[in-house]
């Protein structure tokens, strides 16, 4: 006699949503401008000659265009494509709505940015406690109610659920149930897991590794001789273990302001003038209520060259003024004298809470 386990017991720990929008800025665009649904549309984050694409629906990506590909490079493979500027006050006032549907099932919501967010499942009582119909009733209701589509990874954990939900874009779902997690897991490639960059894939390949199941013939003495304290969470992670909380009241660990400009800045005077504009933004960001008693461990300024090298420069600071900013500006631009594409500045954050934040404004 067959035996049918309930869906709400499929995941027996834990029952984690994972909510990703799709092309969510350029859906919301489209959705304002139908004529354009079949067409291939970016977001981009200045002019076509000097911008970097921040999203693209699936038709633009059909041509091969994807995020921060250079906007003159996606104009030579799609010689059609639309761009459009970026509105983030138009795409937070669209979270905010996404969010309130999230809300209809769950108070634990860690959001990692507009467009993306885990829910926490395990303890409602929506849809008799199923996790899968919860998620089809959200993507749903996404739909009717605001015109654009999202998609959806069901599991037992964070991991799991972000994986699941690339699994069956755009506009899906999938599902990896306790039962399914070490079959799954081994065909995972290896730059589908959190935290493995280029370096570290390519690293990873030199040795082997392509897959979690590879990942898997290794001992956990070897991937941290290898990658260090990382190595440690990849043993975990290729096994689909995976034991990190969803934070509804997570701390960002960071802020920063960054430009990029339509012409490259050329010599230290054009580089100093719009890093104070640059600052001045990061105070006023820094003065929201959401900032408000957050110590400051570093401040950091960040520049991509002409050639599109990045490079980031720090120093521990517990105040924020204008002339650490100018003096890390100074001693990179020291050592490299190439033209100025992107220029940012930020600070990180300690995890304690101050009385007050350390500003100086002088």
């Amino acid at each position: 006699m067959r035996v049918i386990i309930p869906r709400q017991e499929l995941f027996r720990k834990s029952k984690i949503i994972h909510v990703d929008m799709d092309s969510f800025y350029a859906s919301v665009e489209i959705k304002e401008r139908p004529e354009l649904k079949n067409k291939p549309v970016a977001v981009a984050g200045s002019s076509e000659n000097r911008g970097v694409i921040t999203t693209c629906n699936y038709v633009a990506r059909g041509y091969g265009i994807r995020s921060a590909m250079p906007s003159i490079t996606a104009k030579r493979l799609c010689p059609q494509i639309i761009f459009l500027p970026v509105n983030m006050e138009k795409y937070r006032a669209v979270s905010k709505e996404v969010h309130k549907i999230y809300k209809c099932y769950t108070k634990i919501i860690e959001p990692v940015s507009l467009d993306e967010a885990y829910l926490d499942v395990t303890n409602s009582k929506y849809c008799q406690g199923d996790p899968e119909e919860m998620a089809r009733q959200i993507r749903m209701k996404i739909f009717e109610d605001l015109g654009i589509t999202a998609s959806a990874g069901i599991s037992s954990n964070k991991f799991l659920a972000k994986i699941a939900s690339d699994w069956n874009k755009p506009n899906g779902q999938y599902s990896i149930p306790d039962k399914d997690i070490k079959d799954f897991i081994i065909k995972v490639p290896i730059r589908k897991i959190y935290g493995v960059g280029k370096k570290t894939e390519l690293l990873l390949k030199s040795n082997g590794v392509n897959t979690c199941k590879d990942l898997q013939k290794l001992s956990k003495e070897s991937l941290s001789k290898l990658l260090g304290k990382y190595g440690c969470t990849l043993y975990s992670l290729s096994r689909g273990i995976d034991d990190r909380e969803v934070e509804s009241h997570k701390i960002s660990k960071s802020l920063s302001v960054e430009d990029t400009y339509m012409e490259d800045l050329t010599d230290l005077i054009q580089a100093l003038k719009e890093l104070k504009l640059l600052y001045l933004e990061l105070l006023k960001r820094l003065d929201k209520k959401v900032y408000a008693n957050r110590l400051i461990k570093s401040c950091y300024v960040k520049i991509k060259y002409s050639d599109f090298k990045l490079t980031t420069t720090q120093v521990s600071s517990k105040i924020i003024n204008y002339e650490v900013y100018s003096n890390l500006l100074k001693k990179t631009l020291l050592t490299n004298n190439k033209s100025i594409r992107l220029l940012g500045v930020g600070v990180q954050f300690n995890n304690e809470p101050i009385s007050q934040l350390n500003l100086d404004i002088t």
